[in-house]
């Protein structure tokens, strides 16, 4: 069973947490969610990650600020800098020493990004793998919803003054009535070929936990992030991409561009597949998380500063 508590951060959001394996492992997994969802969303890579390596890694999720178990926040504070923040301070709280491998899906792989970004040398002395599912570096630059780039404009600007209504709305969650009306929608934006009604319904229900804040809150900045000069910085780290080619959120090309600027990167495309890789495609996912984790693994912890070599003269 997963241990749960609660991380307090400065201005009072409090965070849902849950942990697997045992503490004192040798790498801590820490998989971040994307944007209405929750920690939910890799039920199907917790028990894998932790059998995979045989209990040498220890698994985080987290809910971020306003989505999930994790409280409401005020409004000025949903953003992606925040966010990157709240990263920093959930590694100090939940892995305060050992390496740290950074998986993120969709808001998730931006918030890793940001957090890069915002806190160089905290990043520089966790950081020792990273993998990208279904995320982008280039705000919506490549996002079209798999339509014609003039309705893919007029989609944009009622999403965008839509969620400027919403972020007004605070701490409601959306209706469960209208969110099971929009099942459809949620199967057409979030999947791809194939979908389990299983997935649908836990999506469903992680959009119902959101905020209306988070839900239009976060929505601007996503589209002006932009962290590919962050991510040349970071090519010595093992590192993996996936995308499905059927996502209309963070196409194909999002993900390549990631690889382009990592060259190290395993990049995985996945036939069929839409946004929702760690459900559509646990197999692939969990290949390349513990792809990684066993890369990590395998290579020897960094030195630490001061400490004298083996065999050196003291």
């Amino acid at each position: 069973m997963p241990e749960r508590f609660e991380v307090g951060l400065p201005d009072g959001v409090r965070l849902h947490v849950e942990t697997t394996g045992p503490a004192d492992a040798q790498v801590t997994a820490i998989l971040l969610h994307g944007w209405t969802l929750d920690g939910r969303s890799w039920h199907r890579q917790l028990d894998a990650l932790t059998e995979a390596t045989g209990g040498a890694a220890r698994v985080v999720t987290y809910d971020a600020r306003g989505h999930g178990r994790s409280s409401c926040m005020a409004l000025p504070t949903a953003t992606l800098t925040q966010l990157g923040d709240d990263l920093a301070a959930v590694i100090d709280a939940v892995a305060p020493t050992g390496r740290v491998v950074l998986v993120g899906h969709s808001m998730g792989g931006m918030t890793i990004m940001e957090y890069a970004h915002r806190h160089p040398a905290h990043f520089a002395a966790r950081a020792a793998g990273l993998v990208f599912v279904s995320t982008t570096a280039e705000g919506h630059t490549h996002t079209v919803y798999g339509l014609s780039p003039r309705i893919a404009r007029l989609i944009r600007l009622a999403e965008t003054t839509g969620a400027g209504v919403l972020a007004r709305c605070g701490s409601w969650r959306p209706p469960r009535a209208l969110l099971h009306a929009l099942q459809p929608s949620i199967r057409w934006m979030l999947f791809g070929d194939r979908c389990e009604p299983a997935d649908i319904r836990l999506v469903t229900s992680a959009v119902a936990r959101a905020s209306l804040r988070s839900i239009g809150g976060f929505r601007a900045s996503f589209g002006t992030q932009h962290r590919l000069d962050t991510l040349a910085e970071l090519a010595h780290l093992p590192a993996a991409a996936l995308v499905g080619d059927r996502d209309r959120l963070t196409p194909p090309p999002c993900a390549e561009s990631i690889a382009a600027v990592l060259p190290a990167t395993e990049l995985t495309v996945c036939p069929g597949a839409g946004h929702m890789l760690m459900m559509e495609r646990p197999d692939e996912v969990n290949a390349a998380l513990t792809g990684v984790l066993r890369r990590v693994l395998a290579a020897p912890p960094p030195r630490r500063r001061g400490a004298t070599p083996a065999g050196a003269g003291g």
